[in-house]
């Protein structure tokens, strides 16, 4: 007979995901994860598809960065700073987002579609911005408890 009680990978990748979309970050990520989404087929659905680039990029790094949050990877791939490279994903996302947004919104007289992928896409720069704020927080107060945690016989000037 098989043994029931060990848990399979699979259920143990969906209790992480489910657990991950709890957290403060976890919850941002999913929400750029959706609304990309819904840029992507608003501007997919519009008379100018080119703008469905950003939507995708951004999509795309969000899904990734989700799962390597998720999986807990960035703690075992120490090679890359992950808090970084969240970082100006985040910031480049949000130029990127309020940029291409405004120019849909402002040029895009009789194309409800555009005007629709514009408004998300503003919202999304704003996520995108609020996400950069709480990256640039965590930074910040990394950098306050290395400076306070110094050795002895080092010197900490300020």
């Amino acid at each position: 007979m098989a043994d029931t009680t060990t848990s399979s990978p699979a259920a143990n990748c969906l209790e992480k995901l489910k657990a991950y979309v709890k957290t403060q970050k976890g919850f941002i990520l999913a929400a750029e994860i959706v609304l990309s989404f819904i840029i992507l087929i608003c501007y997919a659905a519009s008379l100018y598809g080119g703008y469905s680039a950003v939507a995708i990029c951004e999509m795309v790094f969000a899904m990734i960065f989700f799962g390597i949050f998720m999986m807990e990877m960035d703690k075992q791939i120490q090679v890359v700073n992950w808090v970084w490279s969240d970082f100006f994903r985040a910031i480049i996302g949000a130029f990127l987002y309020i940029i291409t947004s405004l120019i849909c919104v402002i040029g895009g007289a009789g194309d409800g579609a555009r005007i629709a992928g514009g408004v998300f896409g503003l919202i999304a720069g704003l996520l995108f911005a609020y996400d950069t704020y709480t990256i640039y927080l965590q930074i910040r107060s990394s950098r306050q408890h290395m400076a306070a945690s110094t050795g002895e016989g080092t010197l900490c000037i300020s």
